[in-house]
């Protein structure tokens, strides 16, 4: 079995503009979404793709991709194979619609592929959460609207200094009413300080407060009144998410008590936490119960454990 790629006639030697044959086929979903996440296993891709398709016929979709040179994948432990695009498949994706304005750092080879594993499957592993959870609501979230390593700039540093979140993700939930959901997220599996997790805090402060002035003009009166930066972006501010794995129970709980002290602390973060619900989770709570049971720790006021869209 392979996989149909149209190749237009008047293509050079070398030339790629190869595609699976139908835009809503399981292969062009699998490329996409290797292509959004950079890393995917062979059980994720299934997860996303088809959940219902049992779990070895997976390799039905990917075997042809790999054959056609699109994508190739790495051994982890316990022999788990994960996926990624070759540089074919980056030229094949690059003109997707769906996939415009996506700027994750993409993956290169086996190595590098090992070497980011840890933190991109994990944070793909908290995507599948939500999006189990929202297929169970029948909310509105698929499997694109989870964007990972999402960058803005950061205020008066010429785009030096800036904001990358892990991830930023779309909810619309659609009962009991329609609302829509859009959330900074960043995955934490406890290989940085406590402290300089909870400086991502300030971050995304900064973030919230800025103005871009004009080149070379000093911020005035009726600057004051001009768009702040998310605002170019979001139509609300995203909440932000911390969802932490990697270490004891106590460990992180410790680790979010420090975001708590943060946000409580910290005179911009606390001016932020006035306006944008701030919440962290552990991912094996999230993974086990869902991301709308009561196992988010709001950042301000009550420790009160709730649900994500609670906070």
């Amino acid at each position: 079995m392979t996989t149909t790629i149209t190749t237009p006639a008047s293509n050079t030697a070398g030339s790629i503009d190869a595609q699976p044959a139908t835009g809503d086929s399981q292969a062009h979903q699998a490329v996409a979404l290797i292509a959004q996440h950079r890393l995917l296993t062979s059980a994720q891709i299934r997860t996303l793709v088809a959940p219902h398709l049992p779990p070895r016929k997976i390799h039905k979709v990917l075997v042809p991709l790999r054959e056609d040179g699109l994508i190739t994948h790495t051994t982890l432990p316990h022999g788990m194979q994960a996926h990624f695009l070759t540089p074919a498949g980056h030229q094949t994706v690059a003109d997707w619609p769906e996939l415009r304005g996506r700027t994750a750092t993409p993956i290169h080879s086996p190595a590098a592929a090992r070497l980011r594993a840890g933190h991109i499957l994990t944070g793909a592993r908290a995507h599948l959460a939500f999006l189990t959870d929202a297929r169970a609501r029948g909310d509105e979230y698929q499997p694109l609207d989870w964007v990972p390593e999402v960058t803005h700039r950061l205020p008066d540093t010429a785009g030096a200094d800036r904001l990358i979140a892990d991830a930023v993700f779309h909810y619309t939930a659609t009962s009991p009413r329609r609302l829509q959901y859009r959330a900074f997220v960043e995955i934490d599996r406890a290989t940085m300080s406590s402290e300089r997790l909870a400086r991502k805090l300030i971050t995304y402060a900064r973030f919230h407060s800025y103005t871009p002035q004009p080149t070379g003009r000093r911020g005035t009166v009726a600057d004051q009144g001009a768009m702040l930066a998310w605002q170019r972006v979001y139509p609300r501010f995203p909440r932000i998410l911390f969802i932490l794995t990697g270490a004891s129970r106590p460990s992180l709980a410790h680790r979010i008590a420090d975001l708590r002290s943060m946000a409580a602390d910290h005179e911009l973060v606390a001016r932020v936490a006035t306006r944008v619900p701030l919440g962290a989770a552990v991912l094996e709570d999230i993974e086990e119960q869902g991301p709308q049971a009561p196992v988010w720790t709001p950042l301000t006021g009550s420790a009160e454990p709730r649900g994500w869209t609670e906070l």
